[in-house]
């Protein structure tokens, strides 16, 4: 090797060296100023409750105000490309969804942002149980009697979801292609304004996440027909899963979980993480996950990464069989 060689490699080394202190020195002063996280969804459905319980104990644990803003429309879309194009230094998050870092990716042709490239996986927040709801006025009581009345009632039913890719459609478009039957789609901004047109009566049925239409349900207000997770719920253990039901297979998972814009630092990432999993984990948020129908899966932020990779691949050929477009 020559000197000038031997120079280079010295600068190169002393390059990364600097890069590694800086990251690290980085790392221990954030964070020095609040932290946004970016809600796709309105006020009040399972992704905003659970970002503000997260915001509220970020205060707490680092002294620097956390604060949630909701950016609801086109399926996530918006808060998702807000998150991608901001500056990669861990004080601005999205609550993530299957939609926006999954389905979306299939559902849209021009996406305004690529849901792995653009993106520093966090950590999984939880996984949320899903229920299938219909309007009080529905003589259907399972998920058999509603498949056949909608057989012979061809494009009479509807039904509600959150918002294009969302896994309410995703569950919605999956029963309808295994049951083959004519149900139309009706997209909502969020689950709150869903949720009120289906107990008005305005469509006919829903996939919902269980917390957003459990308490409805309890009142009377929308008749539970089915949960459509893979197994039954601890909240509602005497409900068949749609699968035990009439359709063998049939599983919709809907998940959120914080990610970064890409290039986001490691080390703050690993420090996000940790705190996202000892919030999730404290007796006070175990106790009330199965109140709301949800679960706490934890994961490495390169855990969550190959998940949502995952998803993108199962649910890819679903949607594309069903001729699913969202423009």
């Amino acid at each position: 090797m020559n000197r000038y060689a031997s120079r280079y490699s010295l600068v190169a080394l002393l390059a990364a060296f600097l890069l590694a202190a800086a990251g690290m020195a980085q790392a221990q002063t954030w964070p020095s100023r609040p932290i946004k996280i970016i809600c796709p969804f309105p006020p009040g459905g399972i992704a905003d409750i659970y970002a503000r319980l997260i915001a509220q104990r970020f205060t707490e644990i680092w002294s620097q105000p956390a604060l949630v803003e909701n950016r609801a429309g086109a399926g996530g879309n918006i808060a998702a490309e807000a998150v991608a194009r901001s500056a990669p230094d861990g004080y601005t998050l999205v609550m993530g969804s299957i939609g926006t870092h999954a389905i979306n990716s299939i559902l849209f042709s021009k996406l305004p942002y690529d849901p792995v490239k653009d993106f520093a996986p966090v950590a999984m927040v939880l996984e949320a149980e899903g229920l299938l709801v219909v309007h009080p006025s529905m003589q259907a009581n399972n998920v058999a009697e509603l498949i056949a009345f909608a057989r012979v009632n061809p494009g009479k039913l509807t039904y509600a979801s959150a918002g294009m890719g969302t896994a309410s459609h995703l569950a919605g478009e999956l029963f309808k292609s295994m049951a083959k039957i004519d149900i139309t789609h009706v997209p909502y901004k969020g689950n709150v304004p869903a949720i009120a047109d289906l107990m008005g009566g305005q469509t006919s049925m829903m996939f919902a996440t269980m917390p957003t239409v459990l308490p409805q349900s309890k009142a009377g207000k929308l008749k539970s027909v089915a949960v459509i997770g893979a197994v039954r719920s601890t909240a509602l253990p005497e409900l068949p899963t749609v699968a035990e039901a009439a359709l063998p297979g049939f599983e919709v998972n809907n998940w959120i979980a914080l990610f970064a814009p890409a290039g986001t630092p490691h080390d703050v990432i690993t420090k996000l993480n940790a705190e996202v999993q000892k919030i999730m984990l404290s007796a006070e948020i175990q106790r009330r996950l199965p109140a709301d129908g949800a679960r706490f899966v934890p994961t490495t932020p390169e855990e969550l990464g190959a998940f949502a990779r995952g998803e993108i691949a199962k649910w890819t050929p679903v949607l594309k069989a069903a001729g699913v477009k969202a423009d």
